[in-house]
């Protein structure tokens, strides 16, 4: 088992990230956690829902490697950018 000197410290939007889950874009389900934030592996557009957004909105041209700071509650098969992970 590993020691985890931040285990105590409280968590907040600009903390590092907890934990990290594969997306896998869908039509119409959101994602099982909110992500505070997307790291894309591979560029591409980006058509994705932010947590108080009513529509979706798509980023075109994100690099591979980007890391988009946007609370996410849905990922679009519309996207081009592939092997997306959530950060929460």
């Amino acid at each position: 088992m590993s020691f985890d000197p931040f285990a105590n410290a409280t968590d907040s939007l600009t903390s590092p990230a907890k934990h990290a889950f594969t997306i896998t874009p869908h039509e119409t389900e959101e994602l099982p956690l909110t992500a505070k934030a997307l790291y894309v592996g591979e560029g591409g557009s980006l058509v994705l829902r932010a947590v108080d957004s009513g529509e979706d909105v798509e980023l075109v041209n994100v690099p591979s490697g980007t890391v988009l700071p946007i609370r996410t509650k849905a990922v679009r098969p519309a996207s081009s950018a592939a092997r997306i992970v959530g950060l929460s």
